[in-house]
């Protein structure tokens, strides 16, 4: 039974990153120790990292995340609007889990009203199925710009009549200033929705922030309802923050992952960022690639556009370089579709119509279809030495490729069903470079210790991604168990 006074509760922050999918998370781990039926939503989603559901579509990761800290399988319903930006101005707007169209910012501005629709279907579904639907907000309420036809924010809170709690992050300084400024953008009707306020991310002397506490509430009437520690060291999946891992010089294995413009799913990384053996570094724009052991060309948004801009960089020369002297590369989704020959796009799918040269290291050309293909696979390894480590991961891209670098796959898969089966990727003949439509190709230590011995690394255990996540799942719920007594104690 639901022991809070609401069936939905809104996490929003004063900022982006201030914690919102993280307290989210939390709670719904707390609500689930305590025998409640909790499902994770979040009305409106900006990212590129998503995931696939089971129910066949895709939502942002973050929401992935919160419905494992639920115990449940992500659904489309827990984000029933996901905005993949493609460019500066556009995105791809993807409604219950299936690309709906790409729009301008402005063409989705005026399209919110029917998105409002399927936002609203999707609480409702929820509601049913569950007595407490946990919502996060996105970026900040505060955006006075965007408060017309707001789905993800204070617009749906009111659309909704729930309850908001209001984050902010210590860390960066002037938490006080963001609360204050905060409430006064909003409307005197939403001022009234913030039944109070988290500060995230604290360390030092609790005491030194007392004072600043009791100012706050007596400034604005409503409490603070927990102070949540810096936890350090966290394994979550991230919507779309970029972080280098920190510099260990007892990890002597050099990997290199350039970072595109619409670089997409980078979280297939988080498993090696994690590893004791492993030196990842991100490399970004202006950056030359370093020596490395293994480079990996992650996912695109804008495959073409963004191997253009890879070419602008030099690294396409670095690549071969780094090939001549006995390096390794992997391609991921539109980073297999780089390492090809090339790749068309008659429909400008992704940009302007037409055709680019791919860097010709795989035997294989990319014709990006309309029709996106989504699904979670799990096999095996196909390279001998691999004594068919299992894999497991999801598809998530509308090209399909042809051409006879596919016919040494890299990984035989097959659906979680076993209705379907395939073979994914390919290998060069001469071993040197792998590629793979499968997002997640580390998650699993076993397939993650196969890929990394392929590329030279030896005698290094992968870490389990997977424990890695509950671990820092739980973590946060212990972190935020104050917060959910706070929330307990207004019921009275």
């Amino acid at each position: 039974m639901n022991p809070l006074p609401w069936r939905t509760l809104m996490v929003q922050g004063t900022t982006s990153d201030a914690g919102k999918s993280t307290v989210v998370a939390a709670l719904c781990r707390l609500a689930m120790r305590a025998g409640v039926r909790v499902a994770p939503f979040k009305p409106q989603n900006m990212a590129l990292n998503s995931a696939v559901t089971e129910d066949g579509g895709e939502i942002g990761r973050a929401q992935a995340l919160q419905a494992q800290a639920a115990g449940l399988a992500p659904h489309t319903d827990m984000n029933p609007v996901l905005l993949k930006p493609s460019s500066d101005t556009g995105a791809q707007v993807v409604v219950h889990g299936k690309v709906r169209a790409d729009m301008q910012a402005r063409d989705y501005d005026l399209y919110k009203t029917v998105a409002m629709q399927a936002v609203r279907e999707s609480h409702a579904r929820l509601l049913q199925r569950y007595e407490l639907v946990m919502v996060e907000g996105a970026g900040s309420p505060a955006e006075v710009n965007l408060r017309a036809r707001d789905i993800a924010n204070m617009g749906f809170a009111e659309d909704a009549d729930c309850p908001v709690i209001l984050v902010a992050d210590i860390d960066r300084g002037g938490v006080f200033a963001h609360f204050i400024g905060t409430l006064a953008c909003l409307s005197e009707s939403e001022q009234k929705r913030i039944i109070g306020f988290v500060i995230n991310r604290f360390r030092g002397d609790i005491s030194l922030l007392t004072p600043g506490i009791e100012w706050l509430e007596q400034k604005t009437g409503k409490p603070v309802l927990a102070v949540l520690p810096y936890l350090h060291g966290l394994q979550l999946d991230a919507e779309d923050a970029i972080q280098n891992a920190q510099q260990d010089g007892a990890k002597t294995f050099r990997i290199v992952v350039p970072v595109f413009p619409r670089i997409s799913n980078h979280t297939d990384f988080d498993a090696l960022r994690a590893h004791p053996g492993v030196d990842l570094q991100f490399i970004g724009p202006q950056q030359n690639i370093p020596p490395a052991d293994l480079i990996i060309l992650p996912g695109s948004k804008n495959t073409r556009a963004d191997l253009e801009w890879l070419r602008a960089q030099g690294w396409d020369a670095a690549i071969q370089r780094h090939l001549r002297y006995g390096g390794k590369v992997i391609g991921i989704c539109g980073g297999m579709q780089m390492l090809g020959r090339s790749i068309a796009d008659p429909q400008g799918l992704e940009g302007a119509p037409g055709s680019s040269a791919g860097l010709g290291l795989l035997e294989l050309v990319t014709v990006l279809q309309g029709e996106k293909t989504l699904r979670r696979m799990q096999g095996v390894c196909a390279w001998p030495q691999a004594q068919a480590a299992p894999v497991a991961g999801y598809e998530i891209h509308l090209g399909a490729s042809t051409g006879a670098a596919l016919m040494q796959p890299a990984f035989h898969l097959h659906s979680l069903d076993g209705a379907q089966t395939l073979q994914d990727g390919a290998i060069s003949s001469d071993g040197a470079i792998l590629g793979s439509y499968l997002h997640g190709l580390f998650d699993l230590p076993q397939a993650s210790n196969a890929l990394l011995a392929w590329a030279g690394l030896q005698s290094q255990q992968a870490p389990d991604l997977n424990q890695l996540r509950e671990q820092s799942i739980e973590r946060l719920a212990q972190a935020c168990a104050p917060l959910w007594d706070a929330l307990l104690r207004l019921r009275n």
